[in-house]
């Protein structure tokens, strides 16, 4: 499935693009005075093949779960717990993250695919409500610090869980998919990723995550320097980088990026879990950073540092640093009306209005 998948993945159609391009001058407005949105119509335009391009709705937010063995370090004060307690807030629609997709209308669908404790049952309740998809690949990773965080097969396994659901959601109907993600102790194979796909050293790609104290914060990131040194993993081969410092969630959310990509859907990118699991598609597939749009520059130092590398530039920069999928729900709008000018917006010839 991942190579059939990768083997889809094209670049952006430039007739398209120029065809936006052309659009976008010729609309009631100054050239440029939308700045970014125009480029970003022009880039789905791309993706899509068709300018206009499709109205990126409804909206998908996939939430992947996972646990971390290197919980065990003491990179967090977090209960390793929460993250399924927090899968039955998702699926009871008290998060943060239900409350934006309600003011969104966007789905929501929570995928376990490596928590390490038992899971709450969906409640029953009516159409439309999150949905527990059951996907578990291992109960948490091994403890990065100490050996591979997983095998190899693991971590195909999880990319491929990725790419089943980015179809499913495609299949029932989405035009854009968000990021989400739930792991206690996530932030640490987050960094370790982005160092070592961009070679950057661990003290700048490392964060505070939910917001540690000086101590835990350097031994987080001492813990990512050491598992570098230790695995030695290598870029050139981007599901050895996952197995090696990567969580399941991640490695599952590069296969929901590719699975887009390859449907020329686009997918709207949350806070630093979801970039760092973005360079891990990148590396797997360049082409895949076509259908990638950035939601909001995360608070988390490490994800600039991918943005940087991905060549993407955020929508939105709030001091976010929830993860959920919260900062890509903010940026739906915007993505939206990027996309919407170029379906409604008259042109000066045909709304006979003088150009200078």
């Amino acid at each position: 499935m991942l190579e059939t998948t990768i083997a889809a993945i094209g670049p952006l159609d430039e007739p398209a693009m120029a065809a936006a391009r052309d659009l976008q001058g010729r609309l009631t407005k100054p050239a440029g005075s939308l700045g970014a949105l125009e480029e970003l119509s022009v880039r789905l335009a791309g993706l899509a093949g068709a300018c206009p391009p499709p109205l990126p709705e409804p909206a998908a937010v996939a939430i992947f779960a996972g646990d971390h063995g290197v919980h065990a370090q003491g990179v967090t004060p977090w209960p390793q717990e929460v993250t399924a307690q927090m899968i039955g807030n998702f699926l009871a629609g008290g998060a943060v993250v239900n409350a934006f997709a309600r003011q969104a209308g966007a789905s929501v669908t929570v995928v376990d695919v490596g928590v390490a404790t038992p899971v709450p049952a969906a409640p029953a309740s009516d159409a439309g409500a999150p949905r527990l998809v059951a996907a578990n690949v291992r109960a948490g990773t091994r403890d990065l610090a100490v050996t591979a965080a997983l095998t190899r097969d693991e971590a195909r396994a999880a990319v491929e869980t990725g790419i089943r659901v980015a179809g499913e959601l495609i299949d029932g109907g989405a035009g854009i998919l968000l990021t989400g993600d739930m792991g206690i102790g996530n932030t640490t194979p987050a960094a370790a990723l982005i160092a070592a796909y961009t070679g950057i050293d661990p003290a700048e790609t490392t964060g505070r995550g939910t917001g540690v104290d000086d101590p835990t914060y350097q031994r987080k990131i001492d813990v990512v320097r050491d598992a570098l040194r230790r695995h030695r993993p290598d870029p050139a081969d981007p599901l050895g980088v996952l197995a090696a410092v990567g969580g399941l969630e991640h490695a599952a959310l590069a296969g929901l990026i590719l699975g887009a990509a390859a449907r020329r859907t686009p997918v709207l990118l949350d806070g630093v879990i979801a970039v760092s699991a973005a360079l891990a598609a990148a590396a797997l597939a360049p082409d895949a950073t076509g259908a990638m749009v950035a939601g909001h520059r995360s608070a988390e130092p490490g994800a600039t540092v991918a943005l940087r590398r991905l060549g993407l530039d955020p929508l939105i920069d709030l001091g976010l640093r929830l993860g959920e999928g919260t900062g890509a729900l903010l940026a739906l709008p915007v993505v939206t009306g990027a996309v919407r000018v170029l379906h409604e917006v008259a042109t000066f010839d045909s709304a006979g209005v003088a150009e200078k």
